[in-house]
């Protein structure tokens, strides 16, 4: 059974950092693109930023230099560092995999 967990999300100031993780299991983790997403309030769910097999990155407008997705492919994990926290990011973020499996989510709430 192919399962997604993330990790590291919480509450932080404007200005502040998270990292959130995302453990995969049950999947040969290194043959699939790996991305974060995020669902605020309101909104509909978007994409934050995906990374392929070979480590191709991309991000949403909204978050380019200040986010950065990696994987570890000997670890099965994708992390999403954030920088330069804003109100606005504060929103569930979830780990997907292959545009297919979904974590559970983890909430990252940003205070002005």
């Amino acid at each position: 059974q192919v399962q997604l967990v993330e990790s590291g999300g919480g509450l932080v100031q404007a200005g502040g950092s998270l990292r959130l993780s995302c453990a995969a299991s049950g999947i040969i983790f290194s043959m699939y693109v790996m991305g974060w997403y995020r669902q605020a309030r309101g909104k509909q769910r978007e994409l934050v930023a995906g990374i392929s097999r070979g480590g191709i990155t991309n991000y949403a407008d909204s978050v380019k230099g200040r986010f950065t997705i990696s994987r570890d492919n000997a670890k099965n994990m994708v992390y999403l560092q954030m920088n330069n926290l804003k109100p606005e990011d504060t929103a569930d973020y979830y780990c997907n995999l292959g545009n297919t499996v979904w974590g559970q989510g983890t909430q990252v709430t940003v205070s002005s």
